[in-house]
């Protein structure tokens, strides 16, 4: 049995995984951002343990942690969880830039850092639920684009450091994705949700798990996932 740490567990992408893992009777340690979210989680997934840790403060995480039972080893470190904050550049405040590189980029970093110990021990696994836009920054997706293209970076680093200790790294690309987060993103852009043109979250979630469940003599670096033809 397996032990994964997960981040975004709540809803969309990191609630397909967390279902797929649970439903394999691997054990989750799923990341909340409050004690009602982490009740509910534990309501959702019986036997998971849950902690309550808020991305949006990355400073205050190593404390939160601290004040809380951790695992004493870890196969993967999911980080799912993330913000979509879209404007022009001429018009994000650094309040919403600061917001958006905290959850999506600062929270990350610090979160493998903390639990870098405990991948260590089991040779593991560290994914990054990264997007389209950490590839390609399109208009309006500026500060969403920088945090997904250092959260690239990130990946990339901590791969080339990790090597020798067995630590895997992968990230993960996909398109858009029919989850409440798209839902949101859609009505930035002013355009309706039609959930049947994106990718399913199960569908991802078969990506996070094709890259978790690959043999030990093999690594995937960067897995892109986009939308394909669903005949209607």
């Amino acid at each position: 049995m397996a032990t994964h740490l997960i981040t975004g567990a709540g809803s969309g992408i990191g609630e397909a995984v967390a279902q797929r893992l649970h439903e394999r009777g691997d054990e989750l340690w799923l990341v909340a951002r409050d004690a009602g979210r982490a009740k509910d989680l534990a309501a959702r997934f019986p036997g998971a343990h849950t902690l309550v840790a808020d991305l949006d403060t990355p400073d205050r995480l190593s404390w939160a942690l601290s004040h809380q039972t951790l695992p004493d080893r870890l196969d993967s470190l999911l980080h799912i969880a993330g913000i979509s904050d879209l404007g022009a550049v001429g018009e994000l405040s650094t309040k919403r830039w600061n917001r958006t590189l905290a959850v999506n980029l600062v929270a990350p970093a610090e979160l493998t850092r903390l639990l870098l110990p405990q991948l260590r021990i089991s040779r593991g696994h560290v994914v990054f639920l990264n997007s389209g836009a950490g590839v390609t920054a399109r208009p309006e997706w500026g500060a969403y684009a920088a945090s997904k293209h250092g959260l690239k970076a990130l990946a990339d680093s901590l791969r080339g450091e990790e090597h020798t200790n067995g630590v895997r790294v992968t990230s993960v690309y996909p398109g858009r994705v029919a989850t409440p987060m798209q839902a949101g993103v859609q009505q930035q852009e002013g355009n309706a949700y039609t959930p049947d043109k994106w990718i399913a979250p199960s569908s991802v979630a078969a990506t996070v798990l094709l890259a978790l469940d690959l043999p030990r003599d093999a690594e995937i670096h960067d897995l892109s996932v986009r939308p394909g033809y669903s005949g209607s």
